[in-house]
Protein backbone atom coordinates (compact mmCIF):
# COMPACT_ATOMS: atom_id res chain seq x y z
CA UNK A 1 0.00 0.00 0.00
CA UNK A 2 1.49 3.14 -1.05
CA UNK A 3 1.04 5.92 1.41
CA UNK A 4 1.73 9.97 2.22
CA UNK A 5 3.79 10.36 5.33
CA UNK A 6 2.96 14.08 6.86
CA UNK A 7 5.75 15.18 8.33
CA UNK A 8 5.04 18.84 8.65
CA UNK A 9 1.89 21.34 7.45
CA UNK A 10 2.95 24.58 8.08
CA UNK A 11 4.58 27.71 6.60
CA UNK A 12 7.28 29.30 7.38
CA UNK A 13 6.55 31.38 10.70
CA UNK A 14 4.52 28.29 12.50
CA UNK A 15 4.77 27.65 15.99
CA UNK A 16 2.22 25.10 16.56
CA UNK A 17 3.05 22.45 13.89
CA UNK A 18 6.32 21.75 11.44
CA UNK A 19 7.03 23.53 8.31
CA UNK A 20 5.48 21.29 5.08
CA UNK A 21 7.95 18.57 4.52
CA UNK A 22 6.57 14.85 3.46
CA UNK A 23 7.31 11.17 2.39
CA UNK A 24 6.11 9.01 -0.10
CA UNK A 25 6.28 5.38 0.62
CA UNK A 26 5.78 3.29 -2.49
CA UNK A 27 4.33 -0.34 -2.00
CA UNK A 28 7.40 -1.80 -0.86
CA UNK A 29 8.32 0.65 2.25
CA UNK A 30 10.75 2.69 0.59
CA UNK A 31 10.66 6.25 0.98
CA UNK A 32 11.18 9.55 -1.18
CA UNK A 33 11.21 12.46 1.09
CA UNK A 34 10.51 16.19 0.27
CA UNK A 35 12.27 18.72 1.57
CA UNK A 36 12.87 18.69 5.55
CA UNK A 37 11.43 21.57 7.19
CA UNK A 38 13.63 24.47 9.07
CA UNK A 39 15.86 22.61 11.50
CA UNK A 40 16.29 19.08 13.50
CA UNK A 41 12.46 19.26 14.07
CA UNK A 42 13.05 16.82 11.20
CA UNK A 43 14.44 14.41 12.89
CA UNK A 44 11.25 14.59 16.16
CA UNK A 45 8.59 13.63 13.35
CA UNK A 46 10.65 11.12 11.56
CA UNK A 47 10.93 9.60 14.85
CA UNK A 48 6.90 10.50 15.54
CA UNK A 49 6.47 8.47 11.85
CA UNK A 50 8.52 5.90 12.90
CA UNK A 51 10.71 6.40 9.93
CA UNK A 52 14.23 5.61 10.15
CA UNK A 53 16.92 7.88 8.72
CA UNK A 54 18.66 4.49 7.50
CA UNK A 55 15.95 3.82 5.36
CA UNK A 56 15.94 7.10 3.86
CA UNK A 57 17.98 7.43 0.35
CA UNK A 58 15.96 10.12 -1.96
CA UNK A 59 15.19 13.50 -0.95
CA UNK A 60 14.09 16.11 -3.38
CA UNK A 61 14.56 19.70 -1.91
CA UNK A 62 12.40 22.16 -3.90
CA UNK A 63 13.83 26.03 -2.99
CA UNK A 64 15.94 27.44 -0.91
CA UNK A 65 13.90 29.09 1.42
CA UNK A 66 14.60 28.38 4.88
CA UNK A 67 11.51 25.91 6.26
CA UNK A 68 12.47 23.98 3.24
CA UNK A 69 16.04 24.03 3.28
CA UNK A 70 17.40 23.69 7.03
CA UNK A 71 16.18 20.23 7.48
CA UNK A 72 18.07 18.88 5.09
CA UNK A 73 21.26 19.92 6.32
CA UNK A 74 20.40 17.77 9.72
CA UNK A 75 19.33 14.77 7.63
CA UNK A 76 22.74 15.10 5.63
CA UNK A 77 24.82 15.41 9.03
CA UNK A 78 22.98 12.02 10.56
CA UNK A 79 23.31 10.13 7.85
CA UNK A 80 26.92 10.82 7.52
CA UNK A 81 27.44 9.90 11.32
CA UNK A 82 25.09 6.72 10.38
CA UNK A 83 27.47 5.65 7.58
CA UNK A 84 30.48 6.60 9.64
CA UNK A 85 29.27 4.14 12.52
CA UNK A 86 28.31 1.80 9.71
CA UNK A 87 24.81 1.85 10.37
CA UNK A 88 23.45 3.42 7.27
CA UNK A 89 23.68 0.85 4.10
CA UNK A 90 23.50 2.14 0.51
CA UNK A 91 23.82 5.81 -1.15
CA UNK A 92 22.02 9.03 -0.27
CA UNK A 93 20.94 10.65 -3.16
CA UNK A 94 19.49 14.46 -2.87
CA UNK A 95 17.74 16.10 -6.23
CA UNK A 96 17.53 19.81 -6.38
CA UNK A 97 18.14 22.74 -9.14
CA UNK A 98 21.32 24.19 -9.79
CA UNK A 99 21.49 27.37 -7.14
CA UNK A 100 20.55 24.94 -4.58
CA UNK A 101 23.04 21.94 -5.33
CA UNK A 102 25.58 25.29 -4.45
CA UNK A 103 24.24 26.37 -1.31
CA UNK A 104 23.70 23.17 0.38
CA UNK A 105 27.14 21.92 -0.66
CA UNK A 106 28.24 25.57 0.91
CA UNK A 107 26.23 25.36 4.40
CA UNK A 108 27.70 21.55 4.80
CA UNK A 109 31.63 22.76 4.42
CA UNK A 110 30.83 25.27 6.58
CA UNK A 111 28.73 23.39 9.76
CA UNK A 112 30.02 19.89 8.68
CA UNK A 113 33.12 18.10 10.00
CA UNK A 114 35.84 16.72 7.69
CA UNK A 115 34.58 13.16 7.80
CA UNK A 116 30.70 13.82 6.46
CA UNK A 117 32.35 15.87 3.94
CA UNK A 118 34.52 13.45 2.88
CA UNK A 119 31.45 11.18 1.66
CA UNK A 120 30.23 13.87 -0.54
CA UNK A 121 30.59 12.56 -3.91
CA UNK A 122 31.19 9.30 -2.64
CA UNK A 123 28.56 8.35 -0.52
CA UNK A 124 26.22 11.20 0.12
CA UNK A 125 24.88 12.56 -3.72
CA UNK A 126 23.76 16.03 -5.07
CA UNK A 127 22.09 15.50 -8.37
CA UNK A 128 20.88 18.66 -10.18
CA UNK A 129 18.04 18.82 -12.36
CA UNK A 130 16.59 20.85 -14.49
CA UNK A 131 13.21 22.09 -15.75
CA UNK A 132 11.20 18.99 -17.54
CA UNK A 133 13.64 16.75 -16.24
CA UNK A 134 12.63 13.11 -15.23
CA UNK A 135 14.44 10.47 -13.00
CA UNK A 136 13.97 7.14 -11.97
CA UNK A 137 13.12 7.81 -8.33
CA UNK A 138 12.27 4.44 -6.37
CA UNK A 139 10.24 2.58 -9.14
CA UNK A 140 8.64 6.27 -9.74
CA UNK A 141 9.56 7.67 -12.72
CA UNK A 142 9.45 11.71 -11.07
CA UNK A 143 8.87 14.73 -13.44
CA UNK A 144 9.97 17.79 -12.08
CA UNK A 145 9.01 20.85 -13.16
CA UNK A 146 9.81 24.84 -12.78
CA UNK A 147 6.94 26.50 -10.91
CA UNK A 148 8.53 29.83 -11.98
CA UNK A 149 8.35 31.37 -8.88
CA UNK A 150 9.30 35.42 -8.56
CA UNK A 151 10.67 35.15 -4.76
CA UNK A 152 12.99 31.89 -5.07
CA UNK A 153 13.60 29.24 -8.11
CA UNK A 154 11.53 26.70 -7.31
CA UNK A 155 10.73 23.17 -8.62
CA UNK A 156 7.42 20.64 -8.35
CA UNK A 157 6.81 17.17 -9.18
CA UNK A 158 4.46 14.67 -11.15
CA UNK A 159 4.53 11.18 -10.69
CA UNK A 160 2.25 7.97 -11.24
CA UNK A 161 2.35 5.82 -8.60
CA UNK A 162 2.59 2.36 -8.87
CA UNK A 163 -1.61 1.70 -8.29
CA UNK A 164 -1.94 3.65 -11.78
CA UNK A 165 -2.56 6.86 -10.20
CA UNK A 166 -1.27 10.27 -10.89
CA UNK A 167 0.14 12.49 -7.81
CA UNK A 168 0.54 16.08 -8.38
CA UNK A 169 2.85 18.54 -6.02
CA UNK A 170 2.83 22.18 -6.77
CA UNK A 171 5.72 23.19 -4.10
CA UNK A 172 4.48 25.96 -2.21
CA UNK A 173 2.81 28.80 -4.42
CA UNK A 174 0.00 28.92 -6.20
CA UNK A 175 -0.49 26.68 -9.63
CA UNK A 176 0.00 28.67 -12.45
CA UNK A 177 -1.47 28.36 -15.95
CA UNK A 178 2.32 27.06 -17.05
CA UNK A 179 1.82 24.42 -14.44
CA UNK A 180 -1.63 22.95 -15.11
CA UNK A 181 -0.81 20.45 -17.73
CA UNK A 182 1.01 19.02 -14.69
CA UNK A 183 -2.48 19.07 -12.15
CA UNK A 184 -5.21 18.34 -14.96
CA UNK A 185 -7.39 15.93 -14.26
CA UNK A 186 -4.83 14.27 -11.62
CA UNK A 187 -5.79 11.90 -8.48
CA UNK A 188 -3.86 13.71 -6.07
CA UNK A 189 -3.18 17.06 -5.90
CA UNK A 190 -0.77 18.47 -3.28
CA UNK A 191 -1.53 22.19 -3.24
CA UNK A 192 -0.94 25.03 -0.54
CA UNK A 193 -3.61 27.11 1.17
CA UNK A 194 -2.06 29.92 3.48
CA UNK A 195 -5.50 30.45 5.05
CA UNK A 196 -9.62 30.77 4.68
CA UNK A 197 -10.52 33.26 1.77
CA UNK A 198 -12.11 35.22 5.16
CA UNK A 199 -8.92 35.55 6.47
CA UNK A 200 -6.89 36.90 3.72
CA UNK A 201 -6.76 40.59 4.97
CA UNK A 202 -5.05 39.11 8.18
CA UNK A 203 -2.70 36.72 6.93
CA UNK A 204 -2.14 38.69 3.79
CA UNK A 205 -1.30 35.60 1.61
CA UNK A 206 -1.07 37.21 -1.69
CA UNK A 207 1.64 39.54 -0.50
CA UNK A 208 3.38 36.61 0.48
CA UNK A 209 3.06 34.62 -3.62
CA UNK A 210 0.34 32.48 -2.00
CA UNK A 211 -3.50 31.71 -2.06
CA UNK A 212 -6.43 30.69 0.26
CA UNK A 213 -8.26 27.80 1.08
CA UNK A 214 -11.15 29.16 -1.76
CA UNK A 215 -8.59 29.59 -4.63
CA UNK A 216 -6.75 26.30 -3.97
CA UNK A 217 -9.99 24.83 -4.66
CA UNK A 218 -11.49 26.39 -7.49
CA UNK A 219 -8.50 25.62 -8.86
CA UNK A 220 -9.01 21.87 -8.47
CA UNK A 221 -12.77 22.02 -9.43
CA UNK A 222 -11.65 23.33 -12.66
CA UNK A 223 -8.62 21.04 -13.33
CA UNK A 224 -10.90 18.13 -12.74
CA UNK A 225 -8.79 17.26 -9.78
CA UNK A 226 -9.93 13.64 -8.08
CA UNK A 227 -8.28 14.77 -4.41
CA UNK A 228 -6.91 17.64 -2.97
CA UNK A 229 -4.36 18.01 -0.17
CA UNK A 230 -3.89 21.65 1.27
CA UNK A 231 -0.88 22.38 3.49
CA UNK A 232 1.53 25.05 4.24
CA UNK A 233 -0.95 26.90 6.10
CA UNK A 234 -0.59 29.67 9.27
CA UNK A 235 -1.18 27.66 12.75
CA UNK A 236 -3.28 30.18 14.49
CA UNK A 237 -6.78 28.20 13.33
CA UNK A 238 -4.51 24.89 14.31
CA UNK A 239 -7.44 23.21 16.10
CA UNK A 240 -10.22 23.68 14.37
CA UNK A 241 -7.81 23.77 10.87
CA UNK A 242 -9.27 20.90 9.71
CA UNK A 243 -13.14 21.29 9.88
CA UNK A 244 -12.47 24.84 9.12
CA UNK A 245 -10.28 24.40 5.66
CA UNK A 246 -12.85 21.34 4.53
CA UNK A 247 -16.03 23.58 5.17
CA UNK A 248 -15.09 26.23 2.80
CA UNK A 249 -12.99 24.02 0.10
CA UNK A 250 -16.53 22.28 -0.18
CA UNK A 251 -18.54 25.22 -1.36
CA UNK A 252 -16.31 25.54 -4.37
CA UNK A 253 -14.66 21.63 -4.93
CA UNK A 254 -16.69 18.62 -5.55
CA UNK A 255 -13.81 16.14 -4.54
CA UNK A 256 -12.19 14.85 -1.87
CA UNK A 257 -10.48 17.43 0.34
CA UNK A 258 -7.37 16.21 2.83
CA UNK A 259 -6.73 18.79 5.69
CA UNK A 260 -3.69 16.81 7.25
CA UNK A 261 -2.21 17.71 10.98
CA UNK A 262 1.35 16.62 11.45
CA UNK A 263 2.13 12.89 11.47
CA UNK A 264 -1.33 12.13 9.84
CA UNK A 265 -0.84 9.26 6.88
CA UNK A 266 -2.73 9.05 3.92
CA UNK A 267 -3.39 5.83 1.54
CA UNK A 268 -2.82 6.83 -1.47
Amino acid sequence: MEKLIVLGTGNASVTRCFNTCFLLQDSRGRYFMVDAGGGNGILTHLEKAQVSLKDVHDLFVTHKHTDHLLGVIWVIRNVGQMMESGAYEGDLHIYCHEELTEIIRKICEMTLVGKIMALFDHRIWIHQIEDGEERKILDYNVHFFDIRSTKARQFGFVTTLNNGKRLTFCGDEPCQEHCRQYALETDYLLHEAFCLYGQRDIFKPYEKCHSTVKEAAELAEELGVKNLLLWHTEDQNIRKRKSLYKKEAKKYYKGTTFVPYDGEMIEL
